[in-house]
Parts: C-alpha cells; sequence; structure tokens
C-alpha cells in the first residue's frame, strides 16, 4: 500500500516531513527514532486520528486501517468483553487469550490488570480483526520479556495470516532484529535510513543510525 507524502507543524515548528512510501503487504515495517523523531505523530496520521497539514490524505487508498496507541486502555468490564467490542469471534478470541496467558483472566475486570496484562490484552483486541495496516505504538513498552516473546510472536502470525502491511514502532533493537522486515530510521522528523532491517542494523549506511545504535547498544 502506498502512502502520500506528509506533514505535521506545530507552533511553527516542523515535527514531521515524511516522504510517500510503499508499506508493502505481509511485512514488519520497523520504525526507530530517539524520542521526538517524529515515530508517533507518523503513525496517528496514518491511523486517522491526527490530521496532517493541509488535510493530506495519508493513504493513497482506502483500506482497513487498525492502530493501537502507545498507551493501553481498558474498558470497564471483563477482558473477554474488551475483545469482543472489537469482533465477536469467540474461536479467535479463545486462540488470542492462549497465545497471550491470559485465559486464565478472561472473566477478570480488564480496569484492575497490572500493567502488562493491561498491555497484552490491548494487543489481543486489535488483533482481533483482519487489517490491511496495522499500526502498534510501543505494544510491548510495559511487558516484561516472556509477555514481549508471546506478543511478538502472535504478532508475527497475525501478518502471516491476514497479510497485513505491520508498523512496528519500538525502541528495543533486539525488537527490531527479531521481526522486523523493513526498515525506517527518523531523526527530527524525517526518514534518515530505509530499506531491508536487519541488513541496515548490521551495517548502518549513516552516522545517524550508526550513533543511534551505539546509543541505545544496537
Amino acid at each position: 500500500m502506498k502512502t502520500n507524502a506528509v506533514s505535521k507543524t506545530y507552533d511553527g515548528r516542523t515535527v514531521l516531513q515524511m516522504p510517500a512510501v510503499d508499506l508493502a503487504a505481509d511485512t514488519v515495517h520497523v520504525v526507530l527514532g530517539s524520542n521526538g523523531s517524529g515515530k508517533s505523530t507518523w503513525a496517528k496520521i496514518l491511523a486517522g486520528v491526527l490530521a496532517a497539514d493541509g488535510g493530506t490524505m495519508p493513504l493513497t487508498e482506502p483500506c482497513r486501517v487498525g492502530c493501537l496507541p502507545q498507551k493501553a486502555y481498558a474498558f470497564r468490564m471483563s477482558m473477554e468483553k474488551n475483545l469482543r467490542i472489537a469482533a465477536n469471534d469467540r474461536e479467535r478470541e479463545d486462540r488470542l487469550l492462549a497465545q497471550l496467558h491470559l485465559t486464565e483472566l478472561r472473566k477478570a475486570p480488564a480496569n484492575r490488570l497490572s500493567g502488562g496484562e493491561s498491555a497484552r490484552m490491548a494487543l489481543a483486541r486489535v488483533l482481533m480483526k483482519p487489517f490491511d495496516l496495522l499500526i502498534l505504538d510501543e505494544p510491548s513498552a510495559a511487558m516484561d520479556m516472556e509477555s514481549t516473546m508471546l506478543a511478538e510472536k502472535a504478532i508475527l502470525e497475525y501478518k502471516k495470516e491476514t497479510g497485513a502491511a505491520v508498523l512496528l514502532i519500538t525502541h528495543s533493537i533486539r525488537q527490531a532484529r527479531r521481526v522486523g522486515d523493513g526498515l525506517f530510521f527518523l531523526k527530527n522528523g524525517m526518514p534518515v535510513e530505509t530499506g531491508p532491517c536487519k541488513e541496515h542494523l548490521d551495517a548502518p549506511g549513516t552516522k545517524e543510525l550508526k550513533e543511534f545504535l551505539e546509543f541505545y547498544g544496537g
């Protein structure tokens, strides 16, 4: 799927200047960059929750877009009912709860879950429906390593099953190496380096990405 070039300016300061790109289907596109690099702004524009400058449409054609924002949220009902808000598919619900080790909590009040449990529930909820583009903004930030591995496996299985283009924003270089197919490295609101994920992480072509990897232990 193709995107349009988009930009975003706040109080005269440009925080995003993203050219048109092609987000290939059945691909995990990792978005890396320091805080303030424009990652979440681009994600919000693609998801349609933030308007680009000039009202530019972010995608060149209509498609089904799902988005998991950075902060997980829970409706005041049981975990399983939270999932059914997305789709009433008991078979898929059971499978996702099992995948993410949440089955025993399915009747628990979702607003009383721990941070990690809530994050896994929010991921399960967005994975309930098939999307052409699935945007995940730091989905495992609140998870421990075991839960992170479960989440990554669920994301990869979702990609394989649906053929979706997955845009995964993360600060974890190790996570990028584990699941990434493509890479967008952003700095100051612009893509500095793009291409095959592992190839660029192993041999960065710019000093900006090299310095980022050295700083974050990549």
